[in-house]
């Protein structure tokens, strides 16, 4: 294993090469926190290495969620109710601040919240340099990265990103600037974004097109914003949208382990999906993202709404609907509309 074999980039075409001379499988693992620097041209490495997209961890692999249902499950017709110890209010709180990191395993309710900040703290004391050795500037970088935390877990545009920086930010930032510096914090794998799911090309539906925009962990949202588990807990709203970014991290990581796909769904006619699994076999799952149980019976509203929307302008009906829960105690299925309601850390890949 070589990490951050970025840093040397000829590391990729030596491997590549010792590939060739030997036919064995997984004899190396690259893993890098940006793309190469690299004024020549890389040999892609098709047929020879395979690129997978590296995550923090989830909640099963943390041993937060007891993995009574995998992701693979929801390709089945039945699911049996089962029960899963309740999070409380604090503990999610402290599951979203804490965020994915291996070395945060053990921070208490006080202090999880320092290794995320250290961590934008590097990035924004760094030397950030493209694969130009174009600079870039780290007022104009944390202005972006702001912005970006306050709309979390929405398709918010370019242009509505300068306004906030506008609006909240001594500083203002260009539209071309603001293009090239997401392009070079792209490189940098701090985003999962959720691309929009596409429909049938006869659909008479038209499907809005922009990103649903989340970071790679919730708690570099957390870390951006100065949030504490107390300080979510006092704004509901802030508190279920960064909840949001935590199931789209899971998910993300339990869908690649099943070669699935996870994107987002919006149209023009205000229907929305908060996630749209589509496996492997062309099945699809639909599914809204809420925080407590309170709020199940408006997700089911617009999940069957928009469903009922799909599948009448000449869309494949989805194998199974779901309500992911930050809050509740058991796995189960709704008698009057199907949909499965699963509490978060029930799931696993």
């Amino acid at each position: 294993m070589i990490d951050e074999w970025q840093e040397v980039p000829d590391l990729w075409d030596a491997t590549r090469e010792e590939v060739d001379k030997n036919t064995k499988s997984g004899l190396f693992i690259l893993t890098g926190s940006s793309t190469p620097a690299h004024k020549g041209v890389l040999h892609s490495g098709a047929g020879r290495i395979v690129k997978l997209r590296m995550s923090t961890m989830t909640l099963f692999e943390f041993g937060n969620s007891a993995g009574i249902l995998s992701l693979k499950d929801l390709l089945l017709d039945e699911i049996q109710a089962r029960y899963v110890d309740e999070l409380n209010f604090k503990e999610l709180a402290y599951l979203i601040v804490r965020g994915g990191w291996p070395k945060n395993i053990e921070a208490n309710f006080d202090d999880c919240e320092a290794l995320p900040r250290s961590y934008i703290d590097s990035i924004l004391e760094s030397k950030l340099l493209d694969e130009n050795n174009t600079r870039y500037n780290s007022n104009y970088i944390k202005l972006i990265l702001k912005s970006l935390a306050r709309n979390v877990s929405t398709t918010v545009s370019e242009r509505s990103i300068i306004n906030d920086i506008s609006q909240n930010e001594v500083d203002s930032i260009s539209r071309p600037t603001l293009s090239k510096y997401l392009d070079f914090l792209n490189n940098m794998f701090l985003f999962n974004n959720l691309e929009p799911y596409s429909l049938n090309p006869r659909s008479s539906l038209r499907v809005k097109q922009l990103e649903k925009r989340y970071f790679c962990d919730p708690s570099l949202a957390c870390a951006l914003l100065d949030l504490t588990p107390n300080k979510i807990m006092g704004d509901l709203n802030l508190y279920g949208l960064l909840f949001e970014g935590l199931v789209i991290r899971d998910l993300k990581v339990y869908a690649q382990a099943n070669d699935a796909k996870v994107y987002h769904y919006q149209d023009y006619l205000d229907n929305e999906l908060d996630a749209v699994i589509e496996f492997k076999n062309g099945e699809w799952c639909a599914i809204e993202i809420k925080l407590g149980l309170n709020q199940v019976e408006q997700a089911a509203k617009q999940l069957n709404k928009a469903i009922d929307a799909i599948t009448r302008s000449k869309n494949k009906a989805p194998i199974n609907k779901c309500i992911i829960v930050g809050f509740g105690n058991l796995v189960y299925k709704r008698k009057e509309d199907g949909i499965i309601v699963i509490p978060i850390n029930a799931l696993k890949d």
